[in-house]
């Protein structure tokens, strides 16, 4: 199932494989993504992906149609040398701008001719060209599982509701388990999952995320390992692209530190690298971020798994990444602007849609 794995933080790199991957497919080549936009990387892509189209190979694309601000004509080449592209569920206005229209599908993944799979958390964008990211490209037959999840996604892409069944199961395969996520209050595969590991965690949990507000459940349950003696940090940037975020996420900041929970800032630019490792033993990587929306509102997928060489990977990348960050100030956090403290308040409900 498993071959061979290469853990990318950098998309000049990621982008320069993918696109001699695609360019090697013999079969298919399909793509399932939160964001491609109209820039010179979204255009290498889809020109890539025409070439591959006119050769006669199976080209599927799957964007959001809230994400990707394209418009079909964008695909044209594409298209019209036989590849297929899907919007997945078209904005809608009035009634569902606050319920339906929050339901993304925020997956990330490059699949090749049922032998390698990219999984993580980058879009294809110039403006992400600087962001550290994390993905992974696997290969072996577990591609097979990915293109499963992918074809599903990618039959019912207009409907607001995924089979319950098809879509709520955890895909086992050897060591690795593929989980995805569909909205809902109730289930929530992905946050239960994050919640049992940190719960069993013995020695260390290290988390990256580009958006830290997890509800109450994580929050305790990485609050109590902290008191038991795990070692917990959390690396995010100091500035994210969402900035409303980030000021909300700041409330929370002195409850973690009381509780021997690390918060600690990525300076240089956007962290948005969306990965977990558990005890140096379990990891978990693809394109969920740690926060009340990615586990109530969006269509997401990630990759957990035992494997030494993929838990080393993960582990020299965060510790990478940690050279690069400057720590919790508590007291400088203390005597923040009253505004400040105040407009974190006002911004408590909308801290399930941020």
């Amino acid at each position: 199932m498993y071959k061979n794995a290469e853990l990318f933080d950098n998309n000049a790199l990621l982008f320069e494989a993918m696109l001699k991957d695609i360019e090697s497919a013999t079969n298919y080549v399909y793509l399932e993504t939160y964001r491609l936009n109209d820039d010179t990387v979204g255009h290498k892509f889809r020109d890539a992906l025409a070439i591959k189209a006119r050769q006669g190979i199976d080209v599927r694309i799957l964007v959001d149609s809230w994400g990707t601000s394209v418009s079909s004509s964008f695909f044209t080449p594409i298209i019209r040398n036989g590849g297929s592209v899907r919007f997945f569920k078209k904005f809608k206005f009035f009634l569902a701008l606050f319920t339906k229209n929050h339901r993304r599908n925020h997956r990330k993944l490059l699949l090749i001719d049922n032998r390698i799979t990219y999984i993580g958390s980058s879009n294809y964008s110039v403006y992400s060209l600087g962001w550290r990211e994390s993905v992974l490209r696997i290969e072996g037959k577990i591609t097979q599982y990915f293109k499963k999840t992918f074809n599903d996604s990618y039959l019912i892409y207009l409907k607001y509701h995924f089979n319950k069944f098809s879509f709520k199961k955890n895909i086992h395969v050897g060591d690795f388990k593929i989980i995805q996520d569909i909205p809902s209050i109730y289930f929530q595969r992905i946050r239960k999952e994050y919640t049992k590991l940190i719960n069993q965690a013995k020695n260390e949990i290290l988390i990256e995320t580009p958006y830290f507000l997890p509800g109450y459940k994580l929050r305790k349950a990485l609050m109590d390992a902290g008191e038991r003696g795990v070692s917990v940090k959390i690396l995010v940037p100091k500035h994210s692209d969402v900035k409303l975020v980030d000021m909300l996420r700041n409330k929370y900041l002195g409850m973690f530190y009381k509780k021997n929970v690390e918060v600690i800032f990525y300076t240089p630019n956007n962290l948005h690298a969306k990965c977990l490792l558990i005890d140096n033993e379990i990891f978990s990587i693809g394109s969920a971020n740690f926060d009340y929306r990615s586990f109530r509102y969006q269509y997401e997928i990630i990759l957990v798994g035992s494997h030494p060489k993929i838990n080393q990977d993960i582990r020299s990348h965060i510790m990478k990444t940690m050279q690069d960050c400057e720590a919790f100030d508590f007291e400088k956090w203390l005597t923040r602007p009253f505004l400040e403290k105040a407009f974190e308040w006002l911004m408590l409900p909308l801290r399930y849609l941020l």
